[in-house]
């Protein structure tokens, strides 16, 4: 049996958003992937920020549908299933409620669906294919499939859902399932951690970032205040008081976006972070001894909570446990399309690892994109790749690091990295200024050989699967000032163990490092910088090291570095629109007059992907195909010598920003 899990909402790359979708987005609209199981076996599982190149991309999953299909030589029409991470009414109420009054005809949950596929390419699919789970089941199937658990207490944890619930707590014993606790969303702790997190400038998605900031402060400051907004309750009951939040404002100065962080922040971050905690102990503790499991399988956004899976792990209240890689959203796809596969009599296998993206191009195709890009670097493609990364690294260079398919989910975990000695400290801020242009409270990674864990980090009783990053462990105390870029200020790592059975060539290289160091770790973070999500192929690979300061690239058995390129080797670059890009001009009142016009350059999935240009280079990528030159296009514009040298450096900036494309 061949099920696609697929989620985002009816829009395309070629719709415009913000003139015709802005209020007709389906409550499926965020992190959108497609997932494709045959038999059980998941074959391929992309998000489509990845292929979009648009953070948290809810659009319709265009791309990472049309991967699935052709990765694996399938035709929709060979899809016994499309599953859909939401339950039918619940959608059925929201299209009614979104669509009424903008449509004549009625809109349907499966007539969305059709919308969607028919917008990808098959007019006419039959609606009894089209399969519905309901959400937090969907977490909850992630977790506990992917796990390999017979019987396991699950809770999924979230902001929100179509059905108006944001967490499950279930009893799985011998494959049945006991649903114990619907939490509604009145009581939600994504919305608790998200509403909380706004006084500190930030907002959803950035949630991680404040449990960084969290270690940097003292809970007891506003810890009374924490508790006005939550109250535990008997049999792991919890009642949220979101409505306090505003207590906040009386409380702590609240931060404005560009400001300072200070020690006042830091605190409510650090009691923020402790209140979590304690609400999801709370919970799992009564469940622990209610049903007796042993073992937990956690999903859902909070999930991705790393600190308090921490703390859950190092309490030793569970023998084993599992913490779904791909918890949020973006992994719904894939639990609906396990629940449907096991509702079909299939048996569904455990997820092994999370390399179920795009795979790079063979050696020659590398080797030609390599040759069309020489202008802009040197490469060699070597005997033994992982010697010569490994004595770059040894040396103290930070390289890109592209081998065989993308990771699913959002972490970097070998196959697209960004990788270090893990030992100087001042590396943190050197990855920081050439490539991440992130807050540098945060911390980075490491990646350790399975077989050298617990000479490092301080392992619990609990056994888990540390391979995914999920979980912040403690670093042994004679290791913390040895691993000065990858331990946090309070001597924790959110680790991942590296095993030579499921990535040979990472495991190869950490161990060539461990050689000629004696330390088998490498600081590990994802390959990609502010304005985009992970690099999914080699060409945005190459992209991103020639817009950034890395030092080396390797992509399969390539090491490449930068030439410094002459000033005429980017006029005959050629530009365009990438294939979700669009051109607006905007007449109205600004501080220049009454009458003057913005030319804005943008990725059509909200104004965070926009770059206001020049109007002689607005006229240049209105008349660019990917085929004329940029010199050919500044002749065609009619662009003087001084024209030209400007418009070059902000089609260079563009670029940069990844609102448009430079080809070779």
């Amino acid at each position: 049996m061949i099920i696609l899990g697929v989620s985002g909402n009816i829009q395309m790359p070629y719709d415009d958003w913000f003139y015709e979708y802005r209020k007709l987005l389906t409550p499926i609209s965020h992190d959108a992937s497609a997932v494709l199981l045959k038999d059980g076996y998941v074959l391929t599982a992309i998000e489509e920020e990845r292929t979009s190149r648009v953070k948290h991309n809810g659009n319709g999953a265009y791309t990472a549908f049309h991967k699935c299909l052709e990765q694996n030589g399938i035709n929709i029409l060979d899809i016994d299933k499309v599953a859909i991470h939401c339950r039918e009414d619940a959608l059925d109420h929201e299209a009614e409620e979104l669509y009424i009054g903008n449509f004549s005809e009625s809109k349907t949950a499966k007539s969305l669906v059709q919308e969607i596929i028919y917008k990808i390419g098959q007019p006419n699919f039959p609606k009894e294919k089209i399969a519905f789970v309901e959400h937090h089941i969907c977490h909850a199937a992630n977790a506990y499939y992917g796990s390999g658990f017979e019987d396991a207490l699950i809770m999924t944890v979230d902001g929100d859902s179509p059905e108006g619930y944001a967490g499950y707590v279930i009893s799985a014993r011998n494959g049945k399932w006991d649903v114990l606790e619907k939490i509604v969303s009145e009581n939600s702790l994504g919305a608790f951690y998200n509403i909380v997190i706004r006084y500190l400038a930030y907002e959803q998605h950035d949630e991680y970032k404040v449990m960084g900031l969290a270690p940097y402060g003292d809970p007891k400051r506003f810890r009374d205040l924490m508790e006005n907004i939550y109250t535990l309750l008997p049999e792991g009951k919890h009642l949220m008081h979101l409505q306090h939040c505003r207590l906040i404002s009386d409380n702590v100065g609240i931060r404005r976006k560009g400001e300072p962080i200070t020690q006042e922040h830091k605190d409510l971050a650090a009691a923020l972070q402790e209140a979590l905690e304690i609400i999801a102990m709370h919970k799992l503790s009564y469940y622990r001894q209610k049903t007796g499991h042993t073992r937990l399988c956690l999903s859902g956004g909070v999930a991705h909570n790393c600190s308090m899976n921490g703390k859950i792990l190092y309490s030793g209240l569970f023998d084993e446990m599992y913490v779904q890689p791909a918890a949020h959203d973006g992994g719904n796809p894939l639990g609906a399309a396990m629940m449907v596969a096991h509702k079909a009599g299939e048996k569904v296998q455990p997820v092994q690892n999370l390399f179920l993206g795009t795979d790079i191009g063979d050696e020659a195709s590398i080797g030609e994109l390599l040759q069309r890009w020489g202008s802009f670097v040197k490469f060699k493609r070597e005997a033994d790749i992982v010697e010569a990364a490994a004595q770059k690294l040894t040396v103290g260079y930070v390289l890109g690091w592209v081998q065989g398919r993308s990771e699913f989910g959002p972490r970097a975990l070998g196959n697209r990295s960004i990788l270090a000695d893990p030992r100087p400290a001042e590396n943190k801020t050197i990855i920081n200024a050439m490539v991440k242009k992130r807050e540098a409270y945060r911390p980075f990674a490491p990646s350790i050989l399975e077989e050298h864990l617990e000479e490092y980090y301080e392992v619990p009783r609990t056994k888990a699967d540390l391979s995914f990053m999920n979980f912040v462990m403690q670093t042994k105390e004679d290791k913390k000032a040895l691993l000065g870029a990858v331990t946090h200020v309070d001597g924790s790592a959110r680790v991942q163990t590296v095993s030579r059975t499921t990535n040979g060539r990472y495991w190869d290289l950490i161990d060539r490092f461990h050689q000629k160091t004696g330390v088998p770790i490498l600081l590990n973070t994802s390959f990609n910088n502010d304005v985009e999500p992970i690099v999914d192929t080699e060409f945005d690979a190459l992209v991103c090291f020639l817009t950034t300061n890395l030092h080396y690239l390797v992509i399969g058995d390539y090491l490449i570095e930068k030439k410094e390129a002459l000033a005429d080797a980017y006029l005959h670059m050629m530009p365009s629109l990438p294939f979700n890009g669009m051109l607006t001009r905007v007449k109205g009142p600004s501080r220049d007059g009454p009458h003057s016009i913005r030319y804005i350059v943008r990725l059509n999935y909200r104004m965070k992907y926009t770059e206001e240009t020049s109007e002689d280079v607005y006229s240049v990528l209105e008349k660019s195909d990917g085929v004329k030159s940029v010199s050919e296009l500044f002749q065609e514009c009619g662009l003087d010598e001084a024209c030209q040298q400007a418009a070059l450096e902000e089609l260079q900036r563009l670029w940069s920003r990844r609102v448009i494309k430079l080809d070779c």
